[in-house]
């Protein structure tokens, strides 16, 4: 009872001379369900960024990065760190946030350079089985697969949370955004490193300069009373998704030549980040009661002084 079965053709130990058929086992119904799935990606896969790394012809390396993130961050590292005075990492943390300034904006600036040499069209660019075709195109591909690599190396932000013991700032929606855009982007590389992914991609590294720009400035104790400007970047990125969104829509309604099933996934991803980011702000800012309505609202002074944030590299979702 419950026994699966399956056809000859899938099954090592069925014998053609009889009728007889041997049950199959569900992790081998799993397995070649992933493997059809496969099959399907690399047959539409583009051919200049399909052996690229971590892209690999498989999703299997970005898996095992998640899972490693996953593990790290929910179980391992809070683990670790339970009986653990949080570590002091702001030599390291400033160069760390000063490379993702720079990353972010060299993906800005090339990103911007491959849309003008390849005159791309801002609302409309089509991406088909001759996009790979055109020479100008790969440098577009190379510019998209350092941003799908950066989401790899924005792991690090919750690392240095667990490490620091900054447990609030590790909520589901920072982490749920970290892991599933490496993933999305997978499947974005290989088989559409191109085309309308442009806006995507620049818009999202130019918010990261602003982003990251503010977590650098925030580790500087004589910077921190400028940095009032904290609650706008949740504007900008809301801002962000807003934008992409309506994009991706119109990409569909104008019969755009672009996967549909692209654009599908990216619409929902921009409702649920909306739907994630909005939560937080509304939480965070909106809902947040003004200093002058605390009755301990004097209990931020410190010998006449304004205390600042003591996120000293806050995470702003």
């Amino acid at each position: 009872m419950g026994a699966v079965f399956g056809s000859c053709r899938y099954l090592e130990n069925c014998d053609s001379r009889t009728t007889q058929l041997t049950p199959v086992q569900p992790m081998d119904i799993i397995y070649r369900k992933y493997d059809d799935l496969l099959q399907l990606v690399l047959s539409e896969a583009d051919p200049r960024s399909r052996h690229w790394l971590l892209v690999n012809d498989s999703p299997i390396y970005v898996w095992i990065c998640t899972l490693c993130y996953l593990v790290f961050v929910l179980w391992l590292g809070p683990k670790l760190m339970r009986h653990r005075e949080p570590f002091v990492l702001r030599p390291f943390m400033i160069v760390y946030n000063s490379f993702l300034v720079l990353l972010s904006l060299y993906m800005v600036v090339e990103i911007m350079y491959s849309f003008y040499l390849n005159d791309y069209h801002p609302i409309c660019q089509p991406f088909n089985s001759k996009t790979h075709l055109q020479p100008m195109e790969l440098r577009m591909a190379k510019a998209l697969w350092w941003y799908f690599f950066s989401k790899v190396i924005e792991f690090t932000d919750t690392v240095l949370m667990v490490l620091r013991k900054k447990d609030s700032q590790i909520t589901f929606l920072h982490v749920f955004h970290h892991a599933s855009m490496l993933n999305i982007w997978w499947f974005t590389i290989i088989l559409i490193p191109g085309g309308q992914g442009w806006l995507a991609s620049s818009l999202n590294s130019f918010v990261h300069v602003i982003m990251y720009s503010y977590y650098l400035f925030n580790l500087f104790p004589s910077l921190r009373p400028y940095l009032w400007w904290k609650k706008y970047i949740t504007q900008l990125q809301l801002t962000q998704f807003v934008i992409i969104l309506v994009h991706t829509c119109n990409t569909y309604i104008s019969g755009c030549d672009f996967p549909v099933w692209s654009v599908f996934m990216l619409a929902a991803y921009m409702f649920i980040m909306i739907f994630l980011f909005g939560n937080f702000y509304i939480k965070s800012y909106l809902n947040k009661p003004k200093k002058s309505q605390l009755n301990g609202n004097h209990s931020s002074m410190s010998n006449g002084k304004v205390s600042s944030h003591s996120k000293s590299n806050g995470k702003v979702e």
